[in-house]
């Protein structure tokens, strides 16, 4: 009990932390990702850490919806290119000419997912 309620004052602390240290115009992610919009439409996905595509994906699935305010069924478009370097965060966007490989295993290929469907990979979707 003691230990579970310390946890959770400490995440709360660093969540804290986290939004004073981050632009006033910044999102935060369900999965605790920062989500910093760009300038011709496009947002930054930042690095916070050791994570998958997926965990990045689910940041700008939440974005799109709860920050943008758009349709589950807006296509998102990765516009960095596969591999990311350690300590770099994935641009994303709606522009599909800019669209990169998505960084995912998939079987249905395309270079975009819906803002629905990337926000499927976050551990508890709003």
């Amino acid at each position: 009990m003691k230990a579970a309620r310390m946890i959770r004052s400490t995440a709360a602390i660093l969540v804290s932390l986290l939004a004073l240290t981050s632009p006033a115009h910044a999102f935060l992610a369900d999965n605790g990702k920062i989500v910093t919009p760009g300038a011709g439409g496009d947002f930054l996905v930042e690095w916070s850490g050791q994570s998958g595509a997926s965990k990045f994906w689910c940041a700008a699935g939440d974005f799109a919806m709860e920050g943008l305010g758009l349709s589950g069924a807006t296509h998102i478009y990765r516009y960095d290119a596969p591999p990311r370097r350690r300590g770099e965060g994935i641009r994303f966007g709606l522009d599909a000419s800019r669209a990169q490989p998505t960084g995912l295993l998939r079987f249905q290929g395309g270079n975009d997912l819906t803002a629905a469907y990337a926000r499927r990979f976050c551990e508890n979707p709003r």
